[in-house]
């Protein structure tokens, strides 16, 4: 992990039992160990809040992403909105009068081609 060899470890237990003594090194390792055991709880725990700190800075982006693209397409939908309203109006505004003598003209123009049914040919 640190680059320490086994024969590296080694000789730093046989340098910790000799200063050290054989009656207090258990305890020291145990000590040691707690110690050890803190710090990577500390690290993990340092680790997993910058990870979640990432995430939420993405998901950050990702919303602003979304909601960008939400904006657009309701700018779209509104102008086709728009569109369909002037398109309505302007059919919709054309006179009535316009369209009763474009009927009249068509059914002046050709009566017998309009495929009117004969008297007898009525159901009664």
């Amino acid at each position: 992990m640190f680059g320490i060899d086994f024969s590296e470890l080694v000789v730093i237990m046989v340098v910790a039992l000799i200063v050290i003594g054989p009656e207090h090194l258990p305890k020291v390792a145990r000590t040691a160990g707690h110690l050890w055991s803190r710090a990577q709880r500390y690290v993990n725990g340092i680790k997993s809040d910058i990870a979640r700190e990432m995430e939420v800075e993405e998901l950050r982006k990702i919303q602003e992403q979304a909601q960008q693209q939400a904006n657009s397409i309701e700018k779209i939908l509104t102008q086709a909105e728009l569109d369909v309203k002037q398109q309505a109006s302007a059919a919709v505004q054309q006179p009535t009068h316009v369209i009763i003598e474009e009927w009249e003209r068509d059914f002046q123009e050709a009566p017998e081609q309009k495929n009117l049914p004969d008297q007898k040919d009525v159901p009664k």
